[in-house]
């Protein structure tokens, strides 16, 4: 019977090193990234402000105020009905 347990850990073993290396391997690339946006968002708020921008958020909801919608066609089709 320990024969037994011993061919189960055994052919177990490599399924849970390989998954834990992916694990970590996958978890450090997240990591990285996050830091890296992080960063460039700094330094892109950085350079803004130098340059006398507004911060990068202000920027994109003032070009979408800025755009008018556009006007539906669907009212004026079924008025001339």
């Amino acid at each position: 019977m320990d024969d037994y347990w011993a061919a189960v850990l055994w052919s177990l073993l490599p399924t849970v090193v390989v998954s834990a290396i992916f694990f970590f391997v996958l978890r450090g690339i997240i990591r990285a990234d996050r830091t890296e946006r992080r960063e460039y968002a700094r330094y892109e708020a950085k350079e803004r402000a130098r340059l006398g921008l507004p911060p990068a958020g202000a920027a994109v909801a003032a070009a979408d105020q800025a755009t008018p919608a556009p006007a539906s066609d669907q009212p004026a089709a079924a008025a001339e009905r």
